[in-house]
Protein backbone atom coordinates (compact mmCIF):
# COMPACT_ATOMS: atom_id res chain seq x y z
CA UNK A 1 0.00 0.00 0.00
CA UNK A 2 3.05 2.35 0.85
CA UNK A 3 5.38 1.24 -1.85
CA UNK A 4 2.53 0.40 -4.99
CA UNK A 5 0.72 2.92 -3.99
CA UNK A 6 -2.28 0.07 -4.12
CA UNK A 7 -5.65 0.39 -2.14
CA UNK A 8 -6.41 -1.85 1.03
CA UNK A 9 -8.42 -4.63 -0.98
CA UNK A 10 -5.97 -5.04 -3.59
CA UNK A 11 -3.10 -5.07 -1.49
CA UNK A 12 -4.78 -7.76 0.75
CA UNK A 13 -5.65 -9.80 -2.27
CA UNK A 14 -2.19 -9.86 -3.46
CA UNK A 15 -1.18 -10.73 -0.29
CA UNK A 16 -3.75 -13.61 0.47
CA UNK A 17 -5.03 -11.70 3.97
CA UNK A 18 -8.59 -11.14 4.69
CA UNK A 19 -8.97 -7.31 5.21
CA UNK A 20 -10.54 -8.21 8.55
CA UNK A 21 -7.81 -9.67 9.85
CA UNK A 22 -5.75 -6.81 8.33
CA UNK A 23 -8.27 -4.35 10.28
CA UNK A 24 -8.42 -6.33 13.46
CA UNK A 25 -7.68 -4.28 16.66
CA UNK A 26 -5.30 -6.40 18.68
CA UNK A 27 -6.92 -7.44 21.79
CA UNK A 28 -4.02 -6.28 24.02
CA UNK A 29 -5.29 -2.80 22.97
CA UNK A 30 -8.69 -3.05 23.37
CA UNK A 31 -10.79 -3.05 27.34
CA UNK A 32 -10.94 -6.79 26.73
CA UNK A 33 -7.53 -7.46 27.48
CA UNK A 34 -7.65 -10.36 29.81
CA UNK A 35 -4.14 -9.27 30.94
CA UNK A 36 -4.58 -5.36 31.48
CA UNK A 37 -4.72 -5.89 35.28
CA UNK A 38 -1.48 -8.01 35.16
CA UNK A 39 0.10 -4.91 32.87
CA UNK A 40 -0.99 -2.52 35.65
CA UNK A 41 0.68 -4.17 38.08
CA UNK A 42 3.99 -4.41 36.05
CA UNK A 43 3.61 -0.42 35.31
CA UNK A 44 3.03 0.11 39.02
CA UNK A 45 6.00 -1.97 40.21
CA UNK A 46 8.33 -0.36 37.37
CA UNK A 47 7.58 2.86 38.20
CA UNK A 48 8.49 2.11 42.00
CA UNK A 49 11.88 0.61 41.05
CA UNK A 50 12.44 1.84 38.17
CA UNK A 51 16.74 0.51 37.41
CA UNK A 52 14.36 -3.77 38.40
CA UNK A 53 14.12 -5.82 35.49
CA UNK A 54 11.16 -8.22 34.53
CA UNK A 55 12.70 -11.10 37.04
CA UNK A 56 12.31 -8.76 40.02
CA UNK A 57 9.24 -8.11 38.51
CA UNK A 58 8.15 -11.60 38.51
CA UNK A 59 9.89 -12.47 42.05
CA UNK A 60 7.29 -9.49 43.39
CA UNK A 61 4.23 -10.83 41.60
CA UNK A 62 5.08 -13.92 42.70
CA UNK A 63 6.53 -14.47 46.46
CA UNK A 64 4.80 -10.71 47.58
CA UNK A 65 1.89 -9.95 46.04
CA UNK A 66 0.43 -13.69 45.74
CA UNK A 67 -0.21 -14.17 41.49
CA UNK A 68 1.22 -17.16 39.88
CA UNK A 69 2.16 -16.09 36.65
CA UNK A 70 4.69 -17.12 34.32
CA UNK A 71 7.66 -15.88 34.10
CA UNK A 72 8.28 -15.78 30.30
CA UNK A 73 4.96 -14.35 30.52
CA UNK A 74 6.09 -11.39 32.45
CA UNK A 75 8.78 -10.64 30.28
CA UNK A 76 6.86 -10.58 27.37
CA UNK A 77 4.35 -8.16 28.40
CA UNK A 78 7.41 -5.92 30.23
CA UNK A 79 8.61 -5.63 26.71
CA UNK A 80 5.17 -4.74 25.53
CA UNK A 81 5.17 -2.21 28.09
CA UNK A 82 8.93 -0.60 27.09
CA UNK A 83 9.67 -0.82 30.40
CA UNK A 84 13.45 -2.16 29.68
CA UNK A 85 16.18 -0.16 31.18
CA UNK A 86 19.52 -1.02 29.78
CA UNK A 87 22.42 -0.36 31.84
CA UNK A 88 26.06 0.52 30.92
CA UNK A 89 28.32 -2.46 32.71
CA UNK A 90 31.98 -1.74 31.75
CA UNK A 91 33.88 -4.89 30.82
CA UNK A 92 35.39 -6.32 33.90
CA UNK A 93 39.20 -7.00 33.16
CA UNK A 94 40.36 -10.02 34.49
CA UNK A 95 42.63 -9.85 37.68
CA UNK A 96 44.70 -12.62 39.93
CA UNK A 97 44.75 -11.97 42.93
CA UNK A 98 47.79 -11.43 45.41
CA UNK A 99 45.94 -13.13 48.20
CA UNK A 100 44.17 -16.79 48.67
CA UNK A 101 40.46 -16.07 47.74
CA UNK A 102 38.37 -17.21 50.57
CA UNK A 103 34.93 -18.70 49.51
CA UNK A 104 32.04 -17.28 51.47
CA UNK A 105 30.33 -20.60 52.09
CA UNK A 106 27.94 -20.10 55.12
CA UNK A 107 27.23 -16.77 57.10
CA UNK A 108 29.67 -15.37 58.59
CA UNK A 109 32.51 -16.26 56.80
CA UNK A 110 33.30 -13.11 54.30
CA UNK A 111 31.84 -9.60 55.34
CA UNK A 112 32.91 -7.48 52.27
CA UNK A 113 33.54 -4.33 53.92
CA UNK A 114 33.53 -0.81 51.12
CA UNK A 115 33.01 3.10 50.97
CA UNK A 116 30.79 5.27 48.61
CA UNK A 117 30.74 8.53 47.96
CA UNK A 118 27.75 11.24 47.74
CA UNK A 119 27.41 14.64 48.24
CA UNK A 120 24.43 17.26 49.30
CA UNK A 121 23.15 19.45 47.29
CA UNK A 122 25.66 22.76 48.47
CA UNK A 123 28.39 20.43 47.60
CA UNK A 124 29.58 19.05 50.44
CA UNK A 125 30.76 15.53 50.77
CA UNK A 126 28.95 12.45 52.09
CA UNK A 127 30.95 9.35 52.71
CA UNK A 128 29.08 6.06 53.11
CA UNK A 129 30.79 3.18 54.60
CA UNK A 130 28.74 -0.37 53.51
CA UNK A 131 29.28 -4.15 54.91
CA UNK A 132 27.79 -7.13 53.78
CA UNK A 133 27.63 -10.93 54.38
CA UNK A 134 29.16 -12.20 51.14
CA UNK A 135 26.82 -15.45 51.62
CA UNK A 136 23.50 -14.36 52.51
CA UNK A 137 23.56 -10.90 51.27
CA UNK A 138 22.85 -8.93 54.47
CA UNK A 139 23.67 -5.97 55.10
CA UNK A 140 25.18 -5.40 58.72
CA UNK A 141 26.84 -1.87 58.33
CA UNK A 142 25.99 1.05 57.23
CA UNK A 143 27.78 4.98 58.71
CA UNK A 144 26.60 8.04 56.90
CA UNK A 145 28.89 11.22 57.49
CA UNK A 146 31.10 13.93 56.52
CA UNK A 147 34.17 12.09 56.82
CA UNK A 148 34.69 9.12 58.66
CA UNK A 149 37.79 7.84 60.49
CA UNK A 150 39.75 4.44 60.74
CA UNK A 151 38.87 4.74 64.91
CA UNK A 152 35.03 5.63 64.28
CA UNK A 153 34.74 2.65 61.92
CA UNK A 154 36.24 0.38 64.56
CA UNK A 155 34.00 1.62 66.92
CA UNK A 156 30.57 1.15 64.15
CA UNK A 157 32.43 -2.42 63.16
CA UNK A 158 32.46 -3.35 67.03
CA UNK A 159 28.51 -2.42 67.61
CA UNK A 160 28.19 -4.43 64.23
CA UNK A 161 29.33 -7.18 65.65
CA UNK A 162 27.45 -7.08 68.80
CA UNK A 163 24.47 -6.83 66.86
CA UNK A 164 24.81 -9.84 64.55
CA UNK A 165 26.33 -11.80 67.32
CA UNK A 166 30.10 -11.50 66.57
CA UNK A 167 31.96 -11.08 63.97
CA UNK A 168 33.00 -13.18 61.03
CA UNK A 169 36.19 -14.97 60.14
CA UNK A 170 37.02 -12.59 57.48
CA UNK A 171 37.02 -9.29 56.22
CA UNK A 172 37.50 -8.48 52.96
CA UNK A 173 38.11 -4.40 51.90
CA UNK A 174 40.33 -2.77 49.46
CA UNK A 175 43.47 -0.90 49.91
CA UNK A 176 41.89 2.45 51.71
CA UNK A 177 43.63 4.40 53.98
CA UNK A 178 40.96 3.59 56.36
CA UNK A 179 41.52 0.28 55.57
CA UNK A 180 45.35 -0.38 55.99
CA UNK A 181 45.78 1.77 59.17
CA UNK A 182 47.36 0.47 62.18
CA UNK A 183 43.98 1.04 64.25
CA UNK A 184 42.32 -1.21 62.36
CA UNK A 185 44.99 -3.93 62.17
CA UNK A 186 45.03 -3.55 65.77
CA UNK A 187 41.52 -3.76 66.39
CA UNK A 188 41.11 -7.23 64.01
CA UNK A 189 44.36 -8.81 66.10
CA UNK A 190 44.17 -12.27 65.80
CA UNK A 191 40.30 -12.48 65.97
CA UNK A 192 39.47 -11.61 62.65
CA UNK A 193 41.43 -12.11 59.58
CA UNK A 194 41.88 -9.27 56.84
CA UNK A 195 41.51 -10.34 53.28
CA UNK A 196 42.76 -7.11 50.56
CA UNK A 197 42.30 -7.42 47.23
CA UNK A 198 45.13 -6.38 44.66
CA UNK A 199 45.29 -2.18 44.00
CA UNK A 200 43.15 -1.38 40.84
CA UNK A 201 41.40 -4.79 41.32
CA UNK A 202 38.03 -4.27 42.23
CA UNK A 203 36.39 -7.22 40.52
CA UNK A 204 37.92 -8.95 43.45
CA UNK A 205 35.01 -7.86 46.16
CA UNK A 206 32.76 -7.99 43.39
CA UNK A 207 29.92 -8.60 46.09
CA UNK A 208 30.19 -5.42 47.78
CA UNK A 209 31.09 -3.74 44.83
CA UNK A 210 27.97 -4.95 42.70
CA UNK A 211 25.84 -4.13 46.42
CA UNK A 212 27.56 -0.16 45.77
CA UNK A 213 25.59 0.22 42.51
CA UNK A 214 22.11 -0.04 43.83
CA UNK A 215 22.77 2.74 46.78
CA UNK A 216 24.00 5.03 44.48
CA UNK A 217 20.96 5.04 42.54
CA UNK A 218 18.62 5.20 45.25
CA UNK A 219 21.43 7.82 46.69
CA UNK A 220 23.45 7.09 42.75
CA UNK A 221 24.12 -4.47 45.64
CA UNK A 222 25.67 -6.40 47.44
CA UNK A 223 27.23 -2.98 47.99
CA UNK A 224 26.37 -1.91 44.66
CA UNK A 225 23.11 -1.93 44.50
CA UNK A 226 22.82 0.79 46.73
CA UNK A 227 24.18 3.07 43.85
CA UNK A 228 22.25 2.53 41.32
CA UNK A 229 18.70 2.09 43.02
CA UNK A 230 19.67 5.16 46.05
CA UNK A 231 22.70 7.21 45.51
CA UNK A 232 21.81 7.99 41.80
CA UNK A 233 18.11 8.65 42.34
CA UNK A 234 18.24 11.64 44.95
CA UNK A 235 19.65 14.39 45.44
CA UNK A 236 20.31 15.38 49.24
CA UNK A 237 19.47 18.92 51.13
CA UNK A 238 20.88 17.56 54.07
CA UNK A 239 23.13 14.46 55.42
CA UNK A 240 20.09 14.27 58.23
CA UNK A 241 18.06 12.84 54.67
CA UNK A 242 20.69 11.12 53.50
CA UNK A 243 21.08 9.09 56.35
CA UNK A 244 17.43 8.10 57.05
CA UNK A 245 16.81 7.29 53.19
CA UNK A 246 20.30 5.22 53.10
CA UNK A 247 18.72 3.44 56.38
CA UNK A 248 15.49 2.54 55.11
CA UNK A 249 17.36 1.38 51.55
CA UNK A 250 18.95 -0.84 53.75
CA UNK A 251 16.09 -2.34 55.52
CA UNK A 252 14.50 -2.52 51.96
CA UNK A 253 17.56 -4.38 51.20
CA UNK A 254 17.34 -6.99 53.83
CA UNK A 255 13.95 -7.64 54.35
CA UNK A 256 11.90 -6.67 50.55
CA UNK A 257 14.89 -7.14 47.89
CA UNK A 258 14.62 -10.80 46.74
CA UNK A 259 17.54 -11.91 45.10
CA UNK A 260 17.65 -14.91 42.28
CA UNK A 261 20.80 -16.50 43.63
CA UNK A 262 18.98 -16.75 46.79
CA UNK A 263 16.14 -18.51 45.33
CA UNK A 264 14.07 -15.35 45.15
CA UNK A 265 13.97 -14.86 48.87
CA UNK A 266 15.47 -11.89 51.01
CA UNK A 267 18.47 -11.86 52.82
CA UNK A 268 16.56 -11.61 55.80
CA UNK A 269 14.58 -14.77 54.85
CA UNK A 270 17.86 -16.97 53.67
CA UNK A 271 19.48 -15.58 57.04
CA UNK A 272 16.96 -17.28 59.13
CA UNK A 273 16.85 -20.64 57.97
CA UNK A 274 20.64 -21.41 56.35
CA UNK A 275 22.47 -24.26 57.75
CA UNK A 276 25.59 -23.94 56.05
CA UNK A 277 28.49 -24.70 58.07
CA UNK A 278 32.03 -23.38 56.48
CA UNK A 279 34.36 -25.58 55.54
CA UNK A 280 38.16 -24.81 55.76
CA UNK A 281 40.22 -25.57 52.84
CA UNK A 282 43.82 -27.31 54.00
CA UNK A 283 46.41 -25.43 53.39
CA UNK A 284 44.59 -21.80 52.81
CA UNK A 285 46.43 -19.31 55.50
CA UNK A 286 44.54 -16.14 55.93
CA UNK A 287 46.35 -13.50 56.89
Amino acid sequence: MKTLQLSKRLACKAVGLPRSTYARTPIAQTPADPDADLRAALCTYAGKNPMHGFRRAWAHLRHDAGITVNKKKVHRLWKEEGLQVRIYHPRKRAGISSTPQIEADAPKVVWALDFQFDSTVDGKAIKIASMIDEHSRLSVLNIVERSITARRLTEELEKAFALWGGPPLVLRMDNGPEFISHVLQQFCGDRIGISYIPPGTPWNNGHIESGGTSLDEVLGGSITDYGRECLNRNHWMSLLEARVVIEDFKDDHNHRHRHSSLNYRTPAEYAAKCTHIHQPVDGCEID
